[in-house]
């Protein structure tokens, strides 16, 4: 299972600038105005082949107004979560009381804490990080995330333990069951093990945790995994709702299938295609579910109704299917598994190399490449090269010449020959003879 690594520390450290850089994009925003990131904010960061959620959290500040109070609450969260945690404080200026309060917050997780002092810009002034052990955590690093310096050496540290004590799990078909609070995501669950393992309730945000149950389907296993409603971050203000993205996310990355749920009362909302976008650039197989049917009048005039609003709102994934269903009655429940079944097994597809390339020739002498400043892109070469999702490696002379739509058409020439419905694929291109 991916870890989970936090960063901790009073406004104005540095943070945002270390998980920019540690993702490697500018995804939290960087000011010198204290408190800019006021929510958890939530990447993936790869190093030496290890892959861990990183969380960036708003500064705790000893104000007491309730502005402050929600941000301690959200760091408290992204601590209890997480594996690790970095506990951020400036190289610049003398501790304070702010960073006690949160070494104190520390020091009874009894998780690993590293304590990195950033805005050492000049390797000089690296010796002062020695006063900064008295916060009583064993690991200290000096960093200049402005810089760009001593991220191997953190990255080291954060990484260091990942491998140990990690449970195997089963080789069993795991999906997840995700979407805003209160599309009747637990009724789902509870109609498809026909028992009320869930507790279901009108309220938003009832389910806390993440729960996997373990169910038999046409005599084969399965784990079917709930989470906690995905309710956008500016609208998270009920300490029971704080808890929800993380473990759904968490959730995402054990699944091989997503069931992203809608409301057919409620109709399609932004938020639910962010959902939609956590587990497309997880790489997870989805299904996509429109419960409460039941609510609908005039059902069979309907249904073409929301297949086209679905295609106009999902035009990003167009080779999921859609089931129509209602989990308070149970009709259609009967067509939710064989689409679950369908979408995992299309991820661990394996294509022939041979009837691959055959579909590629055919594809380029249908359509050739545009040219560019007198150049052709030129496909020497295409294999299958990963599974969960399929991944289709070209190599080719030059990537450069790749142009997004004619990447595109690929994509949709391998789809036209292949059954790849209910899976995201990813189409990687390089330069022959590069390296892997």
């Amino acid at each position: 299972m991916k870890k989970t690594v936090c960063l901790i520390g009073r406004p104005n450290v540095g943070k945002s600038t270390i998980f920019n850089r540690l993702i490697g994009e500018k995804k939290s925003i960087i000011a010198d105005n204290p408190g800019i990131t006021r929510d958890r904010i939530y990447g993936n960061a790869t190093y030496k082949d290890k892959t861990f959620l990183l969380i960036d959290t708003g500064g705790i500040d000893m104000g007491r107004d309730n502005f402050n109070e929600d941000i301690k609450a959200q760091a408290m969260i992204a601590i209890d979560e997480s594996d690790v945690i970095v506990f951020i404080v400036d190289g610049k200026e003398e501790l304070t009381s702010n960073d006690y309060l949160v070494r104190d917050m520390l020091i009874k997780t009894n998780k690993k804490v590293i304590v990195v002092v950033n805005k050492l810009d000049n390797p000089q002034k690296e010796e002062l990080i020695y006063n900064y052990y008295e916060l009583g955590f064993e690991t200290v690093i000096p960093l200049s995330a402005i810089h760009n310096n001593g991220f191997d050496k953190l990255l080291d540290e954060i990484t260091r333990d990942f491998n140990e004590n990690e449970q195997i799990e089963e080789d069993i078909l795991k999906f997840c069951i995700i979407g805003r609070p209160n599309v009747g995501k637990s009724s789902l669950i509870n109609a498809l093990l026909n028992e009320d393992r869930s507790i279901v309730s009108n309220v938003a945000g009832t389910t806390r945790d993440a729960i996997d149950t373990r169910f038999r389907y046409d005599n084969e296993d399965y784990i079917v995994i709930d989470t906690a409603g995905m309710r956008k971050r500016g609208k998270i203000y009920e300490n029971i709702e704080k808890y929800s993205l993380i473990r759904s996310l968490k959730a995402i990355e054990r699944s091989d299938v997503c069931v992203v749920v809608l409301s057919a009362e409620e109709g399609i909302i932004e938020h639910d295609k962010h959902i939609v976008s956590y587990a497309i650039s997880s790489g997870k197989a989805l299904v996509l579910v429109v419960n409460k049917w039941d609510t609908i009048v005039n059902p069979n005039e309907q249904i073409k109704k929301w297949k086209q609003k679905i295609a106009n709102e999902f035009q990003f994934i167009p080779y999921v299917n859609v089931v129509f269903l209602s989990a308070k009655t149970k009709k259609r429940m009967h067509m939710l598994m064989p689409e679950v079944i369908k979408a995992y097994e299309n991820s661990c597809k394996q294509i022939k190399t041979s009837i691959l390339n055959n579909v590629i020739i055919d594809a380029m002498n249908l359509h050739n490449p545009p040219s560019y400043k007198g150049k052709r892109l030129k496909v020497y070469f295409v294999s299958q090269t990963e599974t969960k999702p399929p991944k289709f490696t070209f190599q080719v002379n030059s990537k450069n010449l790749i142009h997004f739509s004619y990447e595109r058409y690929l994509e949709n020439k391998i789809r036209e020959n292949f059954d790849l419905t209910g899976t995201p694929i990813i189409l990687q291109f390089k330069n022959k003879g590069e390296a892997k």
